[in-house]
């Protein structure tokens, strides 16, 4: 799916009982108790720890490290969880994820691998028959482990972008220790060499995308003055084959305020150039489109600030808007609507009529939108239930749908599709259901099972549920619950509660192995909950808690918990919860907000110190999110929540573990160093990981990830297995 804006780049319902409704009213606020604590850099005494690579920021890393890793290495239950989890993670029988790739006058199938040999991963390919067997006859096209090892570097692939139509020449992503920041080499896939003489750009994050063979649109960091307050890049350039980059004129420029710029090209199924869109990024949400001319002059074409560029469809162009707005036509369209223009018609007229091809309804959400050649296939959502459509235009622009078959009740998602004919990779999942992979033909919505993920834990006597949660305001919050079907309802099970609740990323239910092995099978009770701030009823699920509203998703959250409480599921000694990055941001404020109702918190790679978010790294791109702290308005809501300076003495805080990456360039370790600091200081027990690769994951290879999903499972058996919980 193309998006527009600059950014945007990481699942039977139940009437609330009256016990729960009794008890959503908010527990006393403990903001005064910490008032004055870092609400400005004076008051901060730990700004220290942002400096990343400071001396003395890293040896306490160290030391909290050894601590916090004698600990959890040391449970008796940690080697087992360990090799569990790394049994899982590299495991062989995973489904190799296809991307269909042109290869002279054919398709292949391409696909990036790790395993226990691969632990940094190879990039291979095979033909689309041999992929469709049960064991496929790979050949590499670039060894990451071997390309470290022979450059000494720590790289991290971060994908591929190959020049269509041949797709012989191709941009490759490398990433020192897992940064967003990556260096771009091109490379040949025929000889399978990087080319010598070829396009280079050094490490930066920002984008590049082919015009043609010789020539790329760029955007990076070029030095002083080049990047927005967001740290991403404010101008494009044009690169010709055989310049340096400095010598790359600018055919783009943003604002400083900007969050970034980045260019990309419309292109039909054969490859051909239709336009060439530059973005201009205003803030996460809202951006500007604008087309370079033959001439480099430029055009801003007339689309709402919130829409995104979907497909380019026998000359129909989809977009989706993600607010109410009225088209130059005179059309009235909704939060939410697909909507498509002939392209070339528009392009001369944009007051050329548009068509409704989607509107969904209050309870829907489209999750997904690709194309093939010759159709848009979409993925539609109904109360957190999916299913995928194919859709047709015809000669006058008017949308016709066919269902694709696929299994219903579960969690559907559309892979890579085919621009040389309408075959597409679908696949489908749930909780307690292992991923099966489908070639699905567009054209009449017929699916062909390709490869199916064997079960990974015992998944016998376990159910998945459906609830939902009154929350404050009177809206009910759906959530899920994952458990053994005999389970007593005594309060007593030991429970994790997942959450997110921001920038419309849905909780859909898929199968983790990982939990299913390191948790569900020891009898633990997996919940996750769908708050307003993602994205599962769409735009308007998202917006009804952005900024002077983001307690809404605080109190949401909140109430699932106290929900699981009241239906005697689980109780405080047995609750904990877990959630990365805005998800962190969850975890701390139920932290600081609702510490009585849980007995853990897995706070992993976190926002917590929402005074100074937007001065720190990416920061300055998410003021769209939660506004702006700078604004003594805004800042006043913001502190309502912000973890880091609602952190107080005599609280009943549990035992929370906390971890980040050196290497994340997204999220700030200091967020998650300052809270563990100030827990600490305040007498709070805290359990402070932090890893020096691994980017924004918190994980640069596979052995990696076992270890910290090993750490995280230990942590939760110890807090809400153990009876009493071990401190």
């Amino acid at each position: 799916m193309i998006r527009t804006a600059a950014l945007a780049a990481l699942l039977a319902t139940t009437a609330l009982s009256s016990a729960a409704m009794a008890q959503t009213t908010p527990a006393p606020s403990t903001a005064d108790a910490g008032a004055g604590f870092a609400t400005s850099d004076a008051t901060d005494p730990y700004l220290w720890l942002e400096e990343v690579e400071g001396e003395r920021a890293l040896a306490w890393v160290r030391e909290q490290n050894t601590r916090s890793l004698g600990v959890l290495q040391g449970d008796p239950r940690y080697a087992q969880l360990h090799a569990e989890a790394l049994e899982i993670v590299q495991s062989r029988d995973r489904i190799p994820s296809p991307g269909f790739r042109r290869q002279g006058d054919e398709e292949v199938i391409d696909n990036f691998w790790q395993d226990a040999n691969h632990v940094r991963g190879i990039w291979r390919t095979t033909s689309v028959e041999s992929y469709g067997t049960a064991e496929p006859v790979w050949e590499t096209i670039l060894d990451i482990d071997a390309l470290a090892a022979a450059e000494g570097k720590n790289w991290v692939y971060k994908g591929a972008s190959c020049l269509p139509p041949e797709e012989r020449l191709c941009l490759v992503n490398l990433s020192d220790g897992g940064k967003d920041a990556v260096t771009v080499r091109e490379f040949d896939r025929q000889t399978r060499q990087f080319v010598d003489g070829g396009f280079v750009l050094p490490e930066s994050k920002g984008g590049a995308t082919w015009i043609d063979r010789d020539t790329l649109l760029i955007s990076r960091d070029f030095g002083e003055g080049t990047l927005t307050d967001s740290g991403y890049p404010r101008t494009v350039r044009l690169l010709r084959r055989g310049q340096s980059v400095d010598q790359a004129p600018v055919v783009f420029e943003g604002q400083q305020t900007d969050v970034s710029v980045s260019a990309y090209t419309l292109r039909d199924a054969d490859g051909v150039v239709k336009a060439t869109l530059l973005n201009r990024g205003i803030n996460f949400y809202e951006a500007e489109t604008w087309r370079l001319n033959a001439d480099g002059t430029t055009t801003q074409l007339q689309l709402p600030a919130k829409s995104n560029i979907n497909a380019l469809i026998q000359g129909q162009l989809v977009v989706t808007t993600d607010q109410d707005w009225t088209a130059p036509s005179g059309q009235q369209f909704r939060t939410g609507d697909v909507i498509s223009w002939n392209l070339e018609q528009w392009l001369a007229n944009p007051a050329t009529q548009a068509q409704l091809v989607i509107r969904p309804t209050e309870r829907q959400a489209i999750e997904g939108i690709s194309n093939t050649r010759n159709k848009l296939i979409v993925a539609l959502y109904d109360n957190v239930r999916g299913s995928i459509y194919s859709y047709t235009p015809n000669p006058a622009g008017e949308w016709s749908r066919t269902r694709l078959n696929l299994p219903e009740n579960t969690t559907v998602g559309i892979g890579s599709s085919s621009d040389h004919d309408d075959r597409v990779f679908v696949s489908a999942s749930g909780y307690l259901t292992p991923s099966t992979l489908y070639l699905a033909d567009a054209t009449d919505g017929s699916t062909e099972q390709m490869k199916s993920l064997p079960a990974k834990f015992n998944a016998d006597g376990m159910v998945v549920e459906q609830y939902e949660a009154r929350s404050a305001d009177g809206t009910m919050i759906p959530y899920f619950v994952v458990h053994q079907g005999d389970m007593a309802m005594d309060g007593s099970n030991p429970t994790l509660l997942y959450g997110y609740g921001g920038y419309q990323n849905s909780l859909l239910p898929g199968y983790s192995a990982t939990v299913g092995k390191l948790w569900l099978e020891r009898g633990g009770v997996y919940v996750v909950a769908n708050t307003r701030g993602g994205g599962e009823f769409g735009p308007r699920w998202h917006q009804a808690a952005l900024q002077q509203n983001r307690q809404r998703a605080h109190e949401d959250f909140q109430a699932v918990a106290l929900d699981l409480q009241a239906r005697n599921i689980t109780s405080q000694p047995h609750l904990g919860i877990m959630g990365g990055s805005q998800g962190g941001l969850f975890m701390g404020a139920m932290l600081t907000q609702r510490p009585d109702l849980i007995n853990g918190a897995v706070i992993q790679v976190p926002l917590f110190d929402m005074m100074r978010f937007h001065r720190l790294l990416a920061g300055a791109s998410w003021i769209a999110e939660y506004g702006n702290p700078d604004i003594p308005e805004q800042r006043a809501w913001i502190a309502e929540y912000s973890p880091y300076q609602r952190l107080a003495a005599g609280q009943p805080y549990p035992e929370v573990f906390i971890h980040t990456s050196t290497k994340d360039d997204r999220v700030h370790p200091g967020h998650a160093r300052k809270a563990a600091a100030r827990l600490l200081e305040l007498g709070y027990p805290v359990l402070f990981y932090e890893n020096t690769d691994g980017g924004h994951g918190a994980a640069a290879n596979l052995q990696e990830t076992a270890r910290r999903l090993a750490l995280e499972y230990t942590y939760l058996s110890r807090r809400l297995m153990d009876t009493p919980a071990q401190e």
